[in-house]
């Protein structure tokens, strides 16, 4: 199972179950999802089983102008 993770910039951490935030990200006010994950992609599993973790940045891009 894995823990979801999400700040106010609207970024995403992805940790195993009872995994603490990684040092690097701990500075960011991190809001636990409050549903319980239990199957993610095949890039996310192979991400925390490398690195112990996975984060997506979700910025909403601007709008091209006509």
């Amino acid at each position: 199972m894995f823990d979801v993770y999400r700040n106010g910039k609207r970024d995403l951490l992805v940790l195993r179950t009872g995994s603490a935030i990684p040092g690097a990200y701990s500075a960011n006010k991190w809001r636990k999802s409050r549903k319980r994950i239990l199957k993610v992609s095949d890039e996310i599993r192979s991400s925390v089983q490398r690195q112990g973790y996975y984060v997506r940045c979700l910025q909403v891009g601007k709008k091209a102008s006509i």
